[in-house]
């Protein structure tokens, strides 16, 4: 059969491929928890991007790094989130085969985008604490900007470039039936991309996140038993443990927020290859849908679990800051 031109008449069942099997209100309950989702990605990043761009006491590297994840995140919440969601809840693509490949495309960048700025915090906050004498020499605004331009550029390069070549897609039988005739959008690769997308998009940044801030939690153990023997005082002792309860409690919910929205997405996508794509569209899109939740949760994550972040939110919400000279504002 050839897959490039196919035959759609032989298809009479492909006006039933859009009939959602869902009742009204299992419908309209998907609908209002996914706008639930979308609104708070779309607000939450949006609240990093101001406090970020308009406090100058926020003006660091670090949260520079911040300020393009949540550029990220704001564009998934905007343009690919929305179209997920009728697709998801109605079991139809209605925008047309050329939107199909741009959202394909512009859906797997921004992800990828932000499992990269991911990583590079990771590796930021690595030499913030275990080398912090050389912190403010090797990282420079200078040196994250090439970092932001390097992630964003070689996202696109290599997501977009998948998608517009359709390599992604190639040998597997059918899809373009898929694509044409029953008007589906599948989030779909062949079994050679299905590797590539899992080692390079996922297992090793997050191989390099997990050993990073366990690295991290051990330097900060050495630190804390170096001061100890030099401060013996039990009051000390206890405040240092807190301290070391609660970071290791931080890094603990960075990680596992992060594998929990990205570890069954990506196993998914490498193993539905080799079981002939027999994964249920339901299980699919809940590990999707999973993934999107994790820009929902990096405004938090990453921002307003500093009382700085906070704060500033504040001076927002309540429209201070407007008053008087941005830099007079303490955050800190």
């Amino acid at each position: 059969m050839d897959l490039t031109a196919p035959n759609c008449s032989q298809f009479e069942i492909a006006s039933l491929s859009c009939s959602s099997s869902r009742s009204l209100a299992t419908r309209l309950g998907l609908y209002l928890f996914f706008t639930c989702s979308i609104t708070i990605t779309i607000f939450g990043n949006l609240g990093i991007i101001i406090s970020i761009s308009h406090f100058v006491q926020l003006h660091s590297p670090t949260n520079f790094l911040i300020l393009s994840l949540a550029i990220t995140d704001l564009c998934l919440g905007i343009f690919i989130m929305p179209y997920s969601m009728i697709r998801t809840v109605e079991n139809c693509w209605y925008f047309g085969n050329l939107f199909c490949k741009i959202h394909y495309g512009f859906d797997l960048t921004l992800s990828v985008i932000s499992i990269f700025h991911l990583c590079i915090i990771a590796i930021d906050r690595f030499y913030a604490v275990c080398e912090p004498l050389y912190y403010p020499l090797r990282i420079t605004g200078t040196v994250i900007k090439h970092l932001v331009f390097s992630c964003w550029s070689a996202a696109m390069l290599f997501s977009l470039g998948v998608v517009i070549s359709n390599s992604h897609v190639s040998g597997i039988e059918g899809y373009h039936i898929l694509v044409t005739c029953l008007h589906i959008c599948p989030i779909t690769f062949n079994k050679l991309w299905s590797m590539v997308i899992f080692f390079v998009c996922f297992f090793i940044p997050a191989s390099i996140m997990v050993g990073v801030y366990i690295k991290i939690f051990l330097v900060s153990l050495r630190h804390r038993r170096i001061i100890e023997n030099k401060v013996l005082a039990e009051t000390y002792e206890n405040i240092s443990k807190k301290r070391e309860h609660k970071a290791a409690k931080k890094l603990a919910i960075l990680m596992g927020v992060f594998l929990t929205c990205w570890s069954p997405l990506f196993i998914t996508f490498i193993i539905d290859p080799f079981i002939d794509y027999s994964t249920p569209t339901l299980l699919f899109d809940a590990f999707n849908w999973l993934s999107y939740i994790n820009s929902t949760c990096n405004p938090i994550l990453y921002g307003f679990l500093y009382p700085w972040f906070r704060k500033a939110l504040r001076h927002i919400v309540s429209g201070r800051m407007s008053e008087g000279n941005r830099v007079n504002f303490d955050l800190f």
